[in-house]
């Protein structure tokens, strides 16, 4: 069988994340969206452990699970994972086998709370956090691994030095692809993931990055033995240029420099503010290749942007407003799941209800984006004008 499935998201209970993170919403808005599976998030938390376990009920002894509130009605199913930081501030991603299991491993970890925030403050260094989520029966691998505030790259040269170990997995981020990863010669040994990290459970945020994944069966076993022998069958997500750390730039005035550049200024800006290196940089540094070296087996990396942010650039007006909504919601009823008319719909069936949709649709399949690059924590935009609108 072949998922779509979100890997990483985060609950109610997290850090300047949205009320609305619920069961019920997070289902729900996942049905429009095309998600067969879903992570839970912050599986360490008490309240949202108490808050699985009332809303969700588990299919036989899978560690896959589905809404209480619409069982019969449901087709996204949830998965336990949680992330959470190190003592050095890196982030790493772990998938659970259940949420009896998460409930086990909390007391495993030394935090001065566990349930201070939904992303917990291990006071543990990466090599043992792993150890733990093996004992387990876990996977786990670093989470936006090229992130330049808490991803792996940012501390780290290369994953063995951060780990001793070898992860079981990849996680991409915003601002990287395949095409860019793929030039560092350790990560081709690994499979990549493609998640959202969504604080928000609207489909402009959740799966704005997804995987799609071939299984034996719908279990938390099979999907841990398809991540870590690479049956990840396509990843989906931004163009990398749109990530808001992409080129290294001012997080002030968002000037883009050269890594040369900022290095002699010190990472320090002429506007006064500071310089941080972008993933693009990082990848340079760490580079093999000049080009990417996909091992076998590499899937394609397709570039997506949810559909509310289209219809709302093609339109200027707000992803919520009204008029964006309505469009949104008839495009569902005419065509299926937003996944669907982003990456499947006929172009010529599309463009017979909105002809400028189709047009900027058509543009990310051809991979004819012109993008205002991201730096300095400003996302980038696509140029819809000059990519032949």
């Amino acid at each position: 069988m072949i998922i779509n499935a979100d890997l990483h998201i985060h609950s109610k209970y997290s850090m300047a994340t949205s009320k609305n993170m619920t069961v019920p919403t997070i289902a729900a808005q996942c049905q429009k969206k095309g998600i067969d599976l879903i992570a839970t998030g912050d599986a360490f938390h008490s309240g949202w452990l108490t808050h699985l376990e009332e809303s969700l009920t588990q299919i036989g002894n899978t560690g896959i699970y589905t809404s209480k509130q619409s069982v019969e009605e449901s087709s996204t199913n949830f998965i336990t994972t949680v992330e959470v930081e190190d003592n050095r501030r890196i982030h790493h991603l772990i998938i659970i086998p259940s949420i009896d299991v998460a409930w086990s491993m909390r007391d495993e970890f030394v935090t001065k709370d566990m349930d201070a925030d939904g992303r917990p403050k291990i006071r543990m260094n990466p090599s043992h956090i792993l150890e733990i989520a093996h004992e387990y029966n876990c996977i786990i691998g670093p989470a936006h691994v090229f992130t330049p505030w808490t991803g792996l790259y940012k501390e780290y040269d290369s994953i063995t030095d951060c780990y001793n170990a070898r992860a079981d997995f990849v996680e991409l981020g915003l601002s990287a692809d395949t095409y860019l990863a793929d030039r560092i010669k350790e990560l081709n040994g690994y499979t990549f993931l493609t998640n959202s990290d969504s604080h928000s459970p609207w489909p402009h945020r959740i799966a704005r990055e997804f995987n799609r994944i071939e299984l034996d069966e719908l279990s938390y076993e099979s999907l841990a033995d398809a991540i870590k022998n690479n049956h990840v069958i396509g990843n989906y997500g931004l163009d990398p240029r749109m990530g808001k750390y992409h080129e290294t730039g001012c997080i002030s005035c968002y000037k883009i420099y050269s890594l040369e550049e900022a290095s002699r200024l010190n990472m320090k800006c002429s506007c006064g503010g500071r310089i941080k290196k972008g993933v693009l940089g990082r990848i340079t540094e760490l580079s093999n290749y000049d080009v990417p070296h996909h091992p076998d087996g590499r899937p394609p990396y397709t570039y997506i942007l949810p559909l509310a942010e289209l219809l709302s650039a093609i339109y200027d007006k707000g992803v919520t407003t009204k008029f964006v909504q309505l469009r949104y919601e008839k495009l569902l009823e005419l065509f299926g799941s937003e996944i669907d008319i982003l990456t499947r719909v006929d172009i010529d069936e599309i463009s017979s209800h909105d002809k400028l949709l189709a047009r900027v649709i058509k543009i990310y399949r051809n991979n004819e984006l012109n993008v205002i690059v991201g730096r300095g924590g400003l996302y980038g935009q696509v140029d819809y004008e000059i990519g032949g609108m």
